[in-house]
């Protein structure tokens, strides 16, 4: 059974989005607080997380913040519409994806189908695992897995970043435009905006200049898109 983790501090949605997620047959943990959710996040074993921005003891980016220390477990944020800032911060930390207040339980609950597709999709093909690896140079990627490794190195990223990465480092050379790498990495029926992908790509730039500062091989064509370059 897929276990959620809801943490808002307002009552109203985590009684209505409980319901609804539960209807979809979810196990449904809920959390008023940032610091309850993150321990929960910390000693049980969940698929998903939903969070808030706003919370008291700690928001939701400080609870993302802490998760991505240990945990690759995917995040989605609700935010309001005056939060572009907040939202745009929350997916340089990690954070796959992210809806505004108000929202349709109808279009979260398929973002968190689609997410949890993604991921679970790490778990399968194991016997395919050999033929499943990429390799570019310094970078290997692990298909079957969704493991990423620099020069030897294992670095963490999300299923999004992953996703991403993969698009890119499948035809070294060639541009990727943003409507290409958002059908990479996100179903059909979920609209992202270019600055999502952007946001993405530069957490993806930050975690491998954190190992090695003199990686370039994700190349902006400003105005065009992305490529990757083997080095």
């Amino acid at each position: 059974m897929t276990h959620i983790c809801l943490i808002d501090d307002d009552q109203n949605i985590l009684a209505s989005l409980s319901l609804a997620l539960k209807s979809e047959g979810y196990i449904i943990s809920t959390f008023s607080d940032g610091l309850s959710g993150l321990n929960s996040l910390k000693e049980d074993d969940y698929d998903i997380a939903i969070l808030d921005i706003k919370m008291p003891r700690l928001d939701g980016l400080e609870v993302l913040q802490k998760l991505r220390q240990a945990s690759n477990l995917p995040v989605i944020f609700l935010t309001s519409k005056d939060e572009e800032v907040d939202q745009l911060l929350g997916l340089k930390m990690g954070a796959d994806d992210y809806i505004t207040k108000p929202f349709s339980q109808k279009l979260l609950i398929e973002r968190v189908k689609a997410i949890l597709r993604r991921s679970k999709d790490t778990l399968t093909s194991n016997d395919k695992e050999t033929s499943n690896i990429i390799k570019r140079g310094k970078l290997s990627l692990n298909m079957s897995r969704y493991e990423c490794f620099w020069d030897d190195v294992a670095i963490k990223l999300t299923v999004t970043e992953f996703l991403l990465l993969e698009s890119l480092a499948s035809r070294p050379g060639y541009v990727k435009s943003r409507d290409q790498l958002m059908s990479a990495a996100y179903d059909d029926d979920i609209y992202v905006d270019d600055r999502t992908i952007d946001s993405h790509i530069k957490r993806l730039r930050r975690k491998f200049k954190n190992l090695d500062k003199n990686f370039e091989s994700i190349e902006t064509l400003y105005g065009v898109g992305y490529r990757y370059i083997k080095e």
